[in-house]
């Protein structure tokens, strides 16, 4: 069994997500998971995708055939890699050029492994300010866990950090 990633995007429009999923299932592919978005007026999405070795290169074929639609694709090797520990943290501070910079150099430093990172914005309660939300996470080694968590701390005085494993 090949494992498939997807990235796709173009302009928004009725049907795309229906048009994957036929093509996905017409060549006996197993939807695993996904991110789709509407973004700026486009549809930009990330879909990971079981397949039978023998219907992949179809499957393939196909989907970069779609009209309106660009998709990279690329054949995933089975990661052996053993995860020590999955964090998942939940980062808030006021909005700023180069927060996501700042955050994932110090997770790169301290040895994780960012494997999920969904931010956005929204306005601070009562000043209107805007703020930065973030909801991330991890895979690192567990003795380096309490470095990255003083680490994150220290990037400013207004990040706060709640964390969960």
């Amino acid at each position: 069994m090949n494992h498939i990633v997807i990235s796709c995007i173009g302009p928004d429009q009725t049907g795309l997500v229906d048009s994957l999923s036929k093509i996905i299932n017409e060549h006996q592919g197993n939807w695993q998971v996904s991110s789709l978005h509407h973004l700026s007026g486009f549809f930009a999405g990330v879909i990971e995708v079981a397949v039978d070795k023998s219907h992949c290169q179809k499957l393939i074929t196909a989907l970069k055939k779609i009209p309106g639609l660009s998709c990279q694709i690329e054949v995933a090797e089975t990661d052996n890699s053993p995860i020590t520990t999955n964090l998942v943290l939940e980062l808030t501070a006021n909005d700023r050029p180069g927060i996501i910079q700042e955050i994932s150099s110090v997770i790169h430093q301290q040895g994780g492994n960012l494997i999920k990172l969904v931010s956005s914005q929204s306005s601070a309660p009562h000043t209107g300010q805007l703020m930065f939300n973030a909801k991330v996470q991890v895979t690192m080694h567990e003795a380096e866990l309490n470095n990255l968590i003083s680490a994150l701390e220290h990037i400013a005085d207004d990040l706060m950090v709640d964390i969960s494993h």
